[in-house]
């Protein structure tokens, strides 16, 4: 180490800037700087998406008191005529749900009645590659358990499956992370990575794509750290694709198995149940494509190396799931291979997750709208049906976001201006304002009502019809903050905000 004497203090009071005592202060003064500009930017980049949103509900009731009458009912009219497109299109999806709801249930009476003897031969299946994904300081509390589970509850030969545990985290967890090793010793079909240099799932799938699959890996199964699959749902899945070589992905139906725990999550629970049992299988018939979902999901694994993971993307499997789509890929919903999964107890934790999800959305939205004019890949046609299915999904979906909000602000407007008088009055407050608002306003309600009870025909085993009434109840709040964090996310995407919030799991 270099040593000092006191001459190497001394100070040249003529030399200015050469004075130690200035020079000190000058580089202090320059490292200052930059770190507040630094603070502050950020500070300005976190908040903006937040004062983009909380002016653009005050700034439209201010606007609706102070347009024109015509204005408030052409508007009003374009609201309600969206709003019973987007419910009849989702009563249309629930009608057309009960075909493979019927069909799903017919293939478990066959297999029930053949004691569980299914119709491949366990010699003719392929190699299965189960894969787990974690954020282990997230999920540190819950991975072994669910490990556990799918090494020895799974019901698939042994020798063609391979549970892969992919998990990445930014501290050693030395207790768990050796439990997990140990796990692997035990059980000759298991195998334990931590994916270096990762900081989301993109990274750790497309590291496993790249240096980890086997050659003789036919179907690749893709699971969130939460989840419980059912012990059947593996060999279902791929039953599928032993009987259509033509099937390229299976999505399975998630289940919420902690909807009990309070409000928020029964809530969960019934939201669920109405996408993955109705709305996801429903728009595949209706449509004519179905789409990978981010979890429970099984893929021919060609296709999966060959497209990978975006990790540019906020939901990277939606990316993924869009990608396939535009290549032409076949993606079908089977309702018997379920999963379980755990729902946010807290709306903190909801609130973030769903942030994510929305500009996730908005960035596969933006990125894959082309489709609906594209050219096609040359073996699959894109028909008109499927393209205008796209629009929907993607457009539509995105811009009732601001219709709903919109009716909200539109409302609070008559709340200021025209609050009623009279008990006739109260009942044209709302909705009733126009006269063509009574036709859109009841058969949107008889499109929700029919969703609904199609829902409960297919409600899972942790939901009670008792929580679907409450749903119906809250339904038109529950689509205000659903709503309401859409803008949230399109905010986000303006300011270019690119924070990657994993949800935590207990």
């Amino acid at each position: 180490m270099k040593s000092f004497s006191p001459k190497d203090f001394i100070v040249d009071v003529g030399s200015g800037a050469s004075s130690i005592t200035d020079a000190g202060i000058e580089v202090a003064t320059k490292t200052k700087k930059p770190r507040l500009v630094a603070r502050v930017s950020q500070f300005i980049h976190e908040w903006t998406p937040f004062l983009l949103v909380s002016s653009y509900f005050p700034f439209s009731v201010c606007l609706y008191l102070v347009c024109s009458q015509t204005f408030v009912e052409v508007f009003f009219f374009i609201y309600l005529a969206t709003n019973f497109y987007v419910a009849a299109g989702t009563v249309l999806e629930a009608f057309f749900s009960i075909t493979p709801i019927k069909e799903s249930r017919q293939v478990v009476e066959k297999a029930s009645a053949k004691n569980w003897v299914f119709p491949t031969p366990d010699s003719d299946l392929g190699m299965l590659d189960l894969i787990l994904v974690a954020y282990l300081p997230n999920e540190k509390d819950i991975i072994l358990d669910r490990v556990d589970y799918m090494v020895n509850k799974i019901i698939y030969p042994r020798d063609k499956i391979r549970i892969n545990v992919l998990y990445n985290t930014p501290k050693a967890i030395p207790d768990v992370e050796n439990d997990l090793r140990v796990l692997a010793k035990e059980h000759h079909h298991l195998r334990v990575v931590k994916v270096p240099n990762s900081t989301s799932k993109a990274d750790n799938l497309n590291h496993f794509l790249t240096h980890c699959v086997e050659p003789d890996s036919d179907v690749i199964a893709i699971f969130d750290a939460d989840h419980y699959p059912h012990p059947n749902a593996s060999r279902w899945a791929m039953e599928r694709f032993a009987q259509s070589s033509d099937i390229d992905i299976v999505q399975g139906r998630c289940i919420i198995f902690n909807s009990q725990d309070n409000f928020l999550t029964k809530m969960i629970a019934v939201e669920f149940d109405k996408i993955y049992a109705v709305s996801h299988p429903g728009r595949a018939v209706m449509w004519n494509f179905g789409l990978f979902c981010g979890s429970n999901g099984y893929w021919r694994s060609d296709l999966l190396k060959k497209l990978k993971m975006d990790g540019s993307m906020l939901t990277e499997d939606i990316d993924s799931a869009l990608r396939a789509l535009s290549h032409g890929a076949n993606a079908v919903h089977d309702m018997n291979v379920t999963s379980y999964e755990l729902a946010p107890t807290t709306w903190p934790t909801f609130w973030k997750q769903r942030l994510r999800w929305a500009q996730g959305w908005t960035q596969a939205s933006a990125r894959h709208l082309q489709m609906t004019w594209n050219a096609p890949p040359e073996q699959r046609p894109r028909t008109a049906r499927i393209r205008f299915g796209i629009f929907s999904l993607l457009f539509i979906r995105e811009w009732s976001y601001y219709l709903v909000t919109q009716c909200t602000c539109l409302t609070f407007s008559f709340v200021i201006s025209r609050w009623p008088k009279s008990g006739l009055g109260a009942l044209h407050f709302l909705f009733f304002q126009y006269p063509i608002a009574w036709w859109l306003f009841f058969l949107s309600v008889l499109c929700l009502v029919a969703t609904l009870w199609i829902t409960n025909r297919v409600k899972s085993e942790f939901v009670t019809r008792w929580d679907i009434v409450v749903f119906s109840v809250f339904y038109a709040f529950y689509i205000i903050v659903n709503a309401t964090i859409g803008l949230y996310g399109h905010a986000r995407q303006v300011a270019r905000y690119s924070s990657w919030n994993p949800t935590v799991r207990s």
